[in-house]
This record gives structure tokens, sequence and C-alpha cells, in this order.
């Protein structure tokens, strides 16, 4: 870890499928991400507002994909972790989400908490994939959820973030399908519109530049917004922060990546601001 890291003990390991975050909560205004989120406090608890239901405190929240919701910790920190819905097997994340809340909350806080240690001492030394992210944040491997060749084809052409921006009507000719039934079959096999996925994946996107003195214009037009306008509304939306609000407290953290999903992720590396 970078000398800032160590001193901030701030750090975000991202794969393709999996994210864990330890840094800043600044002041977010209410938030739907595309990702299940299982938040812990750090010290203290968290106060979690769901839209069109009732508020609770406690040391741990979960927070299903696109649920618009807000969260407020005791101390500035907090502990996030984030699985990708369409990595899961179908109702694998109610699952999860109704245990980590349940009875064995103590156990799921603590277990999440002691990742965060493991994190600070072994920063992503060696290889870690989503089945070994999974036992060390939850103690078990999460059903995976096993998608049509030709959906796999498109999610890939979304992440890939260069050139022109992907399209259905693309994906759809590279599947040898009509776009009508292209659009079907992505949300029949991952229970997500395609258009939905495509603007969550972007605003994923975000998180491998948090810590980076970048212009900010130029990051919306790389990873694919048509301008700052629509890339300031969707950050809001996802993450419930102003872009510039997001690197401003992001100056510190640590970030490692993986460069692959699935059995046998590649190795880590650093990006470090």
């Amino acid at each position: 870890m970078d000398e800032k890291g160590n001193e901030s003990s701030h750090l975000m390991l991202i794969t393709p499928e999996r994210v864990f975050y330890a840094g800043l909560l600044g002041r977010p205004r209410q938030r739907a991400s595309g990702a299940l989120h299982v938040y812990v406090a750090i010290e203290g608890g968290l106060r979690l507002s769901v839209e069109g239901g009732c508020e609770s405190y406690g040391e741990l929240a979960a927070v299903l994909p696109d649920v618009r919701h807000t969260i407020a910790s005791d101390c500035r920190s907090v502990i996030c972790v984030m699985v990708e819905p369409e990595t899961v097997g179908a109702g694998a994340l109610e699952a999860l989400a109704k245990r980590v809340s349940g009875a064995e909350r103590a156990f799921f806080a603590n277990r999440i908490r002691a990742a965060y240690q493991q994190l600070l001492r072994e920063p992503c030394s060696g290889e870690i994939g989503s089945t070994a992210f999974d036992i060390m944040c939850v103690g078990e491997a999460l059903p995976r959820r096993a998608l049509d060749p030709r959906v796999v084809r498109a999610i890939a052409q979304i992440g890939r973030f260069c050139g022109e921006p992907v399209t259905a009507a693309s994906c759809a000719v590279e599947a040898g399908l009509s776009s009508s039934r292209f659009l079907h079959l992505f949300k029949q096999e991952t229970g997500i519109s395609f258009r939905a996925f495509r603007a969550w994946k972007r605003a994923r996107h975000l998180l491998h530049f948090a810590n980076q003195d970048l212009n900010l214009a130029h990051l919306a037009q790389d990873i694919g917004y048509p301008d700052s306008t629509h890339f300031s509304h969707s950050i809001r939306r996802f993450y419930g922060l102003k872009p510039r609000a997001i690197f401003s407290g992001s100056r510190d953290l640590a970030i490692y990546r993986s460069g692959r999903s699935g059995p046998g992720d590649s190795a880590l590396t650093q990006e470090a601001g």
C-alpha cells in the first residue's frame, strides 16, 4: 500500500464482480446503486432510511440493487461491500441481504471488519477472485449465475469503456438477434434492462479513477457520457454525491483492482493517488 493509504487507512478493492470500500462516507443525499450494498460501521452505528420504508439503526445495513436510500454514519468513515447482481444466482442477493440483516448480523459485521483488517495488513497480495472475495467477507462463495454466451459477450463489450459507446443495436448484431429479441434476452438473463445495466456499469467504472487528479469533463467523455450534465446527474443518482465531492474525498484512497472475473482472477494492481 502507498504511504498515503497507510496513513489514512482508506482503501478500495475493485474486481469486475465485487467492490470492497473502506473510506469516507461523505454526506450523500438519496442514492440508488445498481449493486447490492452491505454497509458496516467501523465505529458506532449506521442510520439507514429506505424510500417508502422505515428507518433503522445498527452496525450493519444491507440494501438491494436499485433501492433508493440514504445512509449516515456516527463516524466519518464506513465499510461497504458491493456485489453485482448479474453475477449471482437468482434470489441469492435477496437471501444474502436477509441473512446479514437478521440474527447473524453481528457475525457478518465482525467478519467484514476482519476482512478490512486483513486488507490493511496484506493489501491484495496474490489473486482475489469472486469466490475468495465472498469467503473473506461473508464466509462462503455466493452461487454463480450461468449466463447465455451472447449476453456474456455483450457485457464484455459494455465493460471495455473505449471507442464508440456500446448500444443495444450493436450488441444485437454481434449476437445475431433483432434488437427487440436481444433486449428481451438480456433482461431475462440478467434481471436488469440493458439501458439500466449500461448506466450503472458506466458509473461504477468511475471508481477506478476516484483518487486521481483528472479533468472531470474529459473523464466523462472517455467513459462514455455524452456531456458533463449527464455525467453529473448519473453519478449523483447512483452515489448521492457530485463527482467532484467523490474525487475530493478520495485523494488519500489506495485503490487495488483485479483484471478478470471468475475462477483464477488475475493478480491485482494498485492505483494510488
